[in-house]
């Protein structure tokens, strides 16, 4: 106040001034000072004026300002400018926001055709239209359009604004003008991306749909659609409500329930499902899919998407149809080739064996197969397997004199990586192969006694450990054991476990040697020929009368394995239609096999040792082939092998000798 007093005493003229003072309770008001000078002969006598309390105005203008500017940085900040355009006038008003959008110098006043000059060639016809329109008299317009800048840069810009009358009564437009760019950038980024999947989408080898809540269907992959010989519109118009994923005209008739039933569940619970399916091409055909229909849901929970993927496994199902076709034929080869068909005969012998089998089958029973060699005592646990519950698991057969004795444990029971030098890694044994079948344990009186003791506690407890192992597996298999030695003689002299023996024999079963079933040798050599000339690609119609008489007078002391022999030689070597044996194959040494073969296993382990060092002097040490001891014994060179490990008899002595 006192600067504005010394400046109208310095220079007197009129003062108009806003001031603010201070009251004595330390109140402020704004003051408004308004006066002139008086003059009395060119001289100043007095001034005369007023003093007018604007606190009120002066607050609410300030207020004003303020806002102004909140609004103004607003619109810098969301990039929206505000403008006024009177379409009678031309007369156009743009904040500070609009000036910067458009990049416009502030001393310059903007004019529709300058703004036009400024708008994408591309978009100005657009535009000019727009300008048209609200000056004929729209009453709103909104537009998008693109901004060419001098530099070469392009902006987005949505302009929307309403009609209203000014003061006047004239019509102008308030609006604002909105810079979009980096959302338009973004939506086109958006849009590439979208394309960029779609195409990875449409590339991917898989048939691929996308399904509305209300099961509508909404997207199609070309696979899928290339695959259905449809377009997308086409797809989209086959729909068919009942089954979400494909339409019933799509699917075979023998899935149309299955996948109906997983449809109806899976939109009731909202779960996804999978399922094997087979879908028909375009041409008419059918493939095997596996098809994956997961759910995609909204922040509520709801379903907002089904999602479903199919992928050919055509070449799988054939594959395992294959397979399943060569493993029944093999199943049925094997049968064949091992046969309760190769059991022929109808001797009473026989068939009192064959009533056995029957009757044991269906139980769980231990057996035990006793007989001579070559009797066919694996054919019959092979036949009692295939007649048992447990036919469709495996059946392992392991012939315990044939693996070393230090091996035999493992190769039963398994071992664990580490067990013994070798044990490079855990190996399941023959009776985790057999779980839930048949294992078959020929020579069981081969068996060493630590092993004895093992086997025992399978079929006690039902449990075994590997070797090198400490942890207890339980197991389900049914054993059958086989023998050709005599076991009590063997538990007489300590080398075969009693308490083992009568685990073992549960249910017995004694096969007749050949010479016991004599009425069956003639049906048997019919047989073989039969079943040999015809993989030999020969046509033989009759059988010698000499060779049928030789056949039935001898005394088979290799049973029915040695017959099978015997006729498969014949059959290699015969030239004519009429089946002929050589008979210096069977007068052989016939009366000492005769009596050293079947009996060898009968006999006492002292008389059997010195029946093989017999056999093993008179042939010089030879074990096997025709002029070994195994064949003059009337027994399989593999079990002479093991009786002479197991009698611990030098066969190197009878070599030197």
């Amino acid at each position: 106040m006192a600067n504005l007093i010394k400046r109208i005493l310095a220079e007197p003229s009129r003062f108009d001034a806003t001031k603010r003072i201070v009251r004595p309770d330390g109140e402020v008001r704004y003051i408004r000072c308004v006066g002139a000078p008086v003059a009395e002969n060119q001289s100043v006598k007095q001034f005369v004026g007023t003093a007018i309390d604007v606190t009120e105005q002066e607050l609410l203008t300030q207020e004003l300002r303020r806002r102004e500017a909140y609004l103004s940085e607003a619109q810098r900040l969301s990039h929206t400018g505000s403008f006024g355009w009177k379409p009678d006038s031309g007369e156009i008003v743009w904040s500070d926001e609009t000036y910067r959008i458009f990049e416009y110098d502030r001393t310059v006043k903007p004019t529709i055709d300058s703004v036009v000059q400024r708008v994408h060639p591309e978009d100005r016809a657009g535009f000019q239209k727009v300008i048209g329109d609200a000056s004929a008299g729209a009453a709103h317009f909104e537009h998008t359009y693109r901004l060419l800048l001098p530099d070469g840069r392009v902006k987005h810009i949505h302009a929307l604004a309403d009609a209203l009358p000014d003061a006047s009564g004239n019509r102008e437009f308030v609006g604002a003008g909105i810079d979009v760019t980096s959302i338009k950038r973004a939506e086109e980024e958006l849009r590439e991306h979208e394309a960029e999947l779609r195409q990875v989408i449409d590339l991917t080898p898989q048939l691929v749909a996308v399904f509305g809540p209300a099961r509508e269907r909404l997207y199609a992959n070309r696979i899928l659609l290339d695959y259905l010989g449809l377009t997308l519109e086409e797809w989209r118009q086959r729909f068919n409500s009942s089954v979400p994923s494909y339409s019933n005209e799509f699917l075979h008739p023998d899935d149309w329930e299955r996948v109906a039933e997983h449809s109806s569940r899976a939109i009731s619970s909202g779960s996804g499902f999978e399922l094997e399916i087979r879908l028909r091409k375009g041409d008419g055909s059918y493939r095997w899919f596996l098809v994956r229909y997961n759910p995609l849901r909204d922040e509520q929970g709801q379903v907002a998407r089904w999602y479903a993927a199919a992928t050919d496994i055509e070449d799988r199902k054939q594959a395992e149809e294959r397979l399943l076709s060569e493993n029944i034929a093999l199943r049925e080869e094997v049968s064949k080739a091992s046969m309760f068909e190769e059991i022929v005969g109808a001797s009473p012998a026989l068939r009192t064996v064959l009533s056995r089998i029957s009757k044991v089958a269906p139980a769980a029973s231990t057996v035990l197969i006793t007989g001579e060699t070559g009797t066919g005592k694996e054919l019959v646990a092979r036949a009692i397997h295939r007649r048992s519950q447990r036919c469709s698991r495996p059946f392992v057969s392991v012939n315990c004199a044939a693996i070393p004795r230090d091996l035999i444990a493992s190769e039963l029971f398994g071992h664990e990586k580490g067990a013994f030098t070798g044990a490079l890694q855990r190996r399941l044994g023959k009776f985790e192969l057999a779980e839930g079948g048949t294992i078959f344990l020929d020579e069981i009186g081969e068996l060493p006694a630590e092993t004895q003791i093992a086997l025992l506690r399978v079929l006690q407890e039902h449990e075994f450990e590997r070797v090198g192992g400490n942890q207890a597996i339980r197991t389900d298999v049914r054993v059958v054991a086989a023998t050709n030695r005599d076991l009590q003689a063997a538990i007489s002299a300590g080398i075969f476990r009693s308490d083992l023996f009568y685990r073992l024999n549960v249910f017995p079963i004694e096969v007749p040697p050949l010479r016991a079933r004599k009425d069956d040798i003639a049906m048997l050599v019919e047989y073989f020929i039969d079943r040999f000339a015809r993989q030999a690609g020969k046509k033989i119609k009759s059988i010698d009368r000499k060779t049928l008489e030789l056949v039935r007078a001898y005394p088979w002391p290799g049973n029915v394995r040695e017959l099978q022999n015997v006729i498969e030689r014949s059959v290699v070597l015969c030239e004519t239609e009429i089946f002929s044996v050589d008979g210096s194959w069977l007068s052989r040494d016939s009366s000492s096999l005769q009596t050293a073969g079947p009996t060898l296993s009968k006999r006492p382990v002292v008389q059997e040792k010195e029946l093989i060092e017999a056999a093993l002097a008179e042939t010089r040490g030879r074990v096997s082939g025709p002029e070994g001891a195994a064949a003059k014994l009337g027994i399989p060179s593999t079990t002479l092998e093991s009786k002479i490990r197991s009698l611990k008899i030098n066969k190197h002595h009878f070599r030197a000798a």
